[in-house]
């Protein structure tokens, strides 16, 4: 029996893709290792919105290949190396080829292996397939691949490619199998959810929800990330559906600047007043919504200006999760050939930017103190602590005995963390 070894990176869906190609494997007699060591073949699940990750999973199939391991280089990075990142052993998986996963091993085994096989475009349904769970209460489901978007910086449209939304009965029947599996909490994924449908010239995300959401069962929905130029064309339906008792009260809504002028050269699609506008509106129906966003610092041409009306916005709409990533080139895009600022001062604002937030963060967290929720277990931690969420996503975690996964328990918060908060079982 083949031992395959997996290693992911990236985004919700890209960790989704890597249950796919496990849950293919076993089904067809394969065994997952988590011992790299014993391994016949080690996949890589790649990501490239970073160029240090980049770089990382270079290095580290680099030293792989000089151990002569068998490596498949799955998810973002194949496009972009076919030409420029060719050896023995190793083996390119499309993004859009992750169901030929068995197919593959086969042609590697009988060293029948042929790149452009497995590097074609092609519109692949990501649903209705084997799934090996990294987490048996959730149950991440894809509805599309790829974006209408044309940010300027951004290379992961180039990788996955132009919207390709899934029909909606197949998302629905791959729900409903997660639900009939055990799965506790529900994830929407894709490049950007507020866009599903768009390819069509519809908007066909709140149709989606309000069918997911009508199912049997006891779950709970989280939706993932949403640009704010397409959740504006959506944004009273949207906050109605987010009203429903089964959604997680969970806003990931990246602005990725404050200023207007960075926006514009980003290529984002909207200003700040409209990003401003969605989550005002949410936070006024929804109050103790958990908001999430993402800046990147250093953009070329942000100025101190342009930083501060960033660090404005951050101190105005206080978020709960802040995604914060200096901003690196990557060949291909338009921003490409613009000249970044000074690593220092970049540098420097990061970590103003992230003191901030550690401070927003402290304060919002030691609200909770001594107050209790309702949590849904969801994941085992170290030893006796167990982790869990309550309806508006704030994570919780606990120390049992007992096991407590998948139940919904009653904590008294005794000690609140940045990121975390620390209670007992009452």
């Amino acid at each position: 029996m083949l031992k395959i070894y997996f290693e992911t990176y990236g985004c919700t869906a890209n960790y989704n893709s890597t249950e796919i190609m496990q849950g293919l494997l076993l089904n067809s007699g394969f065994e997952i290792t988590s011992d790299i060591k014993k391994a016949y073949l080690i996949v890589i699940n790649s990501c490239i919105v970073k160029d240090a990750t980049e770089q990382k999973i270079k290095r580290k199939i680099q030293d792989l290949l000089k151990q002569k391991r068998k490596i498949i280089l799955a998810g973002c990075m194949p496009k972009f190396v076919n030409k420029s990142f060719n050896y023995k052993n190793l083996f390119l998986l499309d993004t859009n080829h992750i169901k030929e996963i068995i197919e593959l091993v086969k042609d590697i085994k009988n060293h029948s292996y042929q790149p452009k096989k497995y590097l074609s475009d092609k519109q692949e349904i990501k649903l209705a397939v084997p799934k090996n769970y990294k987490d048996i209460l959730i149950g991440i489901t894809q509805i599309s691949e790829g974006c209408l978007g044309k940010c300027s910086y951004c290379i992961t449209r180039f990788a996955k490619g132009t919207l390709f939304s899934y029909p909606i009965e197949k998302i629905i029947n791959s729900v409903k199998k997660d639900i009939k599996n055990g799965c506790k909490e529900i994830y929407i994924t894709s490049q950007d959810n507020a866009a599903y449908g768009n390819e069509k010239g519809k908007y066909l995300l709140p149709e989606l929800l309000k069918n997911i959401l009508s199912l049997e069962g006891n779950f709970f929905v989280r939706l993932g990330m949403m640009n704010p130029n397409n959740v504006l064309k959506i944004l009273p339906e949207l906050i109605e559906i987010y009203k429903n008792p089964k959604m997680f009260k969970f806003l990931h809504i990246p602005v990725q600047s404050g200023s207007n002028k960075i926006l514009k050269a980003m290529n984002r699609g909207y200003n700040v007043q409209e990003f401003l506008k969605i989550v005002n509106d949410f936070k006024k129906n929804i109050p103790k919504i958990t908001i999430s966003t993402d800046i990147i610092v250093g953009f070329p041409g942000e100025k101190e200006d342009d930083f501060l009306e960033t660090i404005g916005l951050i101190k105005n709409i206080e978020p709960e999760i802040l995604n914060r990533s200096n901003f690196s080139k990557r060949k291909g895009t338009l921003a490409e050939s613009l000249s970044p600022i000074n690593s220092e001062e970049m540098n420097k604002r990061a970590k103003k930017l992230s003191e901030l937030h550690l401070q927003i963060c402290n304060k919002k967290q030691k609200l909770f103190l001594g107050k209790s929720e309702k949590v849904l277990i969801d994941k085992k931690g170290f030893k006796n602590t167990y982790l869990g969420r309550n309806k508006d996503y704030k994570l919780f975690a606990v120390n049992s005995k007992k096991d407590i996964l998948g139940k919904i328990i009653n904590i008294k918060i005794n000690k609140a963390m940045p990121h975390y908060l620390l209670g007992k079982i009452i």
